[in-house]
């Protein structure tokens, strides 16, 4: 857990400096103000990390080892260390053939670390800082501790498999609606730009009057025409004050609760951080990881800021010895269904199994729920050019035929 370093004013008037941990500077936040009425400084010690939200970000990807490599990276330590060759010599084979350049180099550097005589998970941890995922570490340093390596990799290849596929089906089933939306947006600039001013020209040396739909046309296509310029830097800075905004912690807070109620979209956000909590928590429960650890690892993993934040503090209630369940229920930020099995899980002592059977429910209900959305968006987008498309032959057939009529 993060720590902070603070500043506050106590209820008498004296300053107090100190460190405090806190999941995010807002949860350090509101613990120092359960004693402090006022916080003057807060920062994070040794510096502050992001992490991206939404429902497409994956936890590995984006800046980090290419996500292909490194699942084909566990499934080879996992098939190699089964064959019962030495952990040094895995390493160095697996360094030699990798392609992916950041991962080729962190796997050079661990391979000279573990022919020291250093542990792999330790080498890895500090080799792999920030381009790993945290529950890749984990899951490699309890399997190492357990003696099951092997076993550990071969959890940790088939955990991101999985994320992998759902990810390409997403990716697949979005590439038709993207490229109709651009096509889209191509076309009604062509026609406002060009094919219009054509009959508008048209129209003025015959000195008709115009229906109303033509006019319409008409001064929309000369908005477009004088306007695109400003348009542009409108659309750019609402853009660049969004990302300032969303950056900052209130505003990260905010566009996160705010993606929870979207139409639609909000469905799939809490779907897939149920599906991450579930799958992560199995993967860690079922490495050996004790439970608090186990949640402190999933709300790094979730990608919506607020969840996370949420999760994150359920690892207090339950050092003050609430069962999971019980926090998760009063952190009100998952799905019903996954707060009553992990209850039925812990109460049955079979957690990580209950977990597991959620966790494909819930890859079931995503995949289902991202189809469905895309399902919609493809005919709203088609019927949408349709109707814009009509307007436009509407609007100038209707000006020509006004135009026959006068001759």
């Amino acid at each position: 857990m993060p720590k902070y370093k603070y500043t506050v004013v106590s209820g008498n008037g004296e300053k107090v400096s100190g460190i405090i941990e806190g999941f995010n500077e807002m949860d350090a936040a509101a613990k120092l103000k359960e004693n402090y009425p006022i916080v003057q400084s807060l920062s994070e010690v040794g510096g502050k990390g992001g992490k991206g939200s939404g429902f497409m970000a994956m936890e590995i990807g984006g800046n980090k080892v290419n996500d292909k490599a490194f699942t084909l990276m566990c499934s080879q330590f996992a098939v190699i260390l089964r064959a019962g060759v030495p952990i040094t010599r895995t390493v160095h084979l697996i360094a030699e053939k990798m392609t992916d350049k950041p991962l080729k180099r962190i796997l050079e550097e661990v391979a000279e670390d573990v022919e020291a005589g250093r542990s792999i998970s330790a080498s890895f941890a500090e080799r792999g800082k920030k381009k790993l995922p945290v529950t890749f570490l984990e899951t490699i340093h309890a399997g190492e501790e357990a003696g099951n390596l092997d076993s550990a990799f071969e959890s940790v290849s088939e955990h991101y498999t999985k994320q992998m596929k759902m990810k390409g089906k997403v990716r697949g089933a979005l590439i038709y609606p993207a490229f109709v939306l651009v096509v889209a947006i191509v076309v009604v600039v062509v026609i406002m730009v060009k094919v219009v001013p054509t009959f508008t020209a048209i129209f003025e040396e015959q000195g008709a009057e115009l229906p109303v739909m033509t006019q319409i046309l008409i001064a929309a296509s000369q908005f477009f025409r004088n306007y695109y310029i400003h348009m542009i830097i409108i659309a750019a800075a609402a853009i660049i004050i969004y990302k300032i905004y969303s950056n900052t912690e209130n505003g990260r807070m905010k566009t996160a609760k705010g993606s929870l109620k979207l139409p639609v979209l909000g469905n799939i956000n809490v779907l897939n951080a149920a599906s991450q909590f579930a799958n992560t928590m199995t993967m860690m429960l079922q490495a050996g990881l004790p439970i608090t650890k186990s949640v402190g690892i999933c709300a790094k993993v979730i990608n919506n800021y607020f969840i996370s934040t949420e999760i994150g503090k359920i690892t207090g209630k339950l050092e003050e010895g609430h069962t999971l369940g019980y926090s998760l229920r009063e952190a009100n930020c998952l799905p019903d269904i996954l707060v009553d099995m992990t209850a039925v899980g812990e109460e049955s002592g079979e957690l990580s199994q209950t977990l597991a059977m959620t966790a494909a429910y819930y890859d079931a209900e995503l995949e289902q729920a991202t189809a469905d959305a895309l399902a919609k968006l493809e005919p709203t987008i088609l019927v949408f050019l349709a109707g814009f498309a009509g307007f436009i032959v509407i609007a100038i057939y209707m000006a020509m035929f006004e135009m026959y009529a006068g001759m």
